[in-house]
């Protein structure tokens, strides 16, 4: 698979084809790495989209007009490999467009475009979704960008904190239940201005899902609750996650625009909470940027 580099004055990035993933961000005046490795003894991606869907659906399927339709939790676009259609000196653009396999999957024919903006120590993350059908198109879609922490190797994660850019005192996290479902128990964070320090048990019950524009922008603070890195959104939703119980040495800050099915969702595709829709020839623009501090 092919790898594209991107170099700035004060940042460098690495998008492979498949996916149109970014799986590496440096500063390159010190060559420190803030994405996390995929490594698979912990995770084995770095920063997935997630594309037609944001989580998973109840049984692993979903309905359209009248008929059942099986999709793997968070889409397939990010296994897809993506065609690079422009660069510059300071952006990449990549394209999945619809085909057979997936209209088998997914009965809207689609084009996904994913960009890459380096401006100063910020990269942009930016997506189109084209709806080529001739009907009204029902999609999720949403990043899940994994970045280091602890951002050293002396430190642990339960040393770090989270900081949310908001004016409220607590934040609060939709409970996902076993199934991998949104459950109807909500679970509230008091913060300490604005900050949120890792616990042993912060991720027991998987991903926090943090809905209704509770905060635009999240950042990676160190041991001493100094910022390292900002992701920074006007996403509806979002998740953060770092796998149960092991202390993996990453954590995913989230944006999406969609969500799993609730627990006990029986509707058809439109009736999807947190869902998109697109009439033909429309355009869904929306992305997130990723800060370093």
């Amino acid at each position: 698979m092919s790898r594209r580099k991107l170099t700035g004055n004060e940042i460098e990035i690495i998008v492979e084809d498949k996916g149109a993933e970014l799986i590496s961000l440096k500063c390159t005046s010190t060559g420190k790495e803030y994405m996390w490795n995929a490594d698979p003894q912990y995770w084995g991606k770095t920063s997935p989209i997630l594309f037609p869907f944001v989580g998973g659906l109840r049984n692993n399927q979903y309905r359209y007009k009248g008929r059942t339709y099986t999709m793997s939790k968070h889409g397939f676009a990010r296994d897809m490999e993506f065609k690079m259609i422009s660069q510059t000196d300071s952006q990449l653009w990549f394209e999945l467009v619809s085909d057979e396999e997936t209209l088998e999957k997914y009965p809207f024919s689609f084009r996904l475009r994913q960009g890459y903006k380096i401006e100063g120590r910020t990269v942009k993350v930016c997506w189109q979704v084209y709806n080529d059908s001739r009907e009204t198109m029902y999609f999720s879609l949403g990043g899940h960008p994994a970045f280091f922490c602890p951002p050293d190797s002396i430190s642990k994660q339960t040393d770090c904190y989270l900081t949310f850019d908001t004016q409220q005192d607590e934040i609060i996290s939709t409970q996902i239940t076993p199934e991998g479902l949104a459950g109807p128990v909500k679970t509230t964070f008091p913060l300490v201005d604005g900050k949120l320090q890792f616990s042993e048990h912060l991720f027991d019950d998987d991903a926090l899902v943090i809905e209704g524009n509770q905060a635009k922008g999240v950042d990676l603070a160190d041991k001493n609750g100094e910022s390292y890195l900002r992701v920074k959104f006007d996403a509806p939703l979002f998740g953060i996650w770092s796998p149960a119980k092991i202390q993996a040495p990453f954590v995913c800050i989230e944006p999406w625009y969609g969500r799993c099915d609730a627990q006990e969702f029986n509707g058809s595709v439109e009736d999807r909470e947190w869902g998109n829709h697109l009439e033909p020839d429309e355009v869904f623009e929306a992305g997130y940027e990723v800060i370093l501090l």
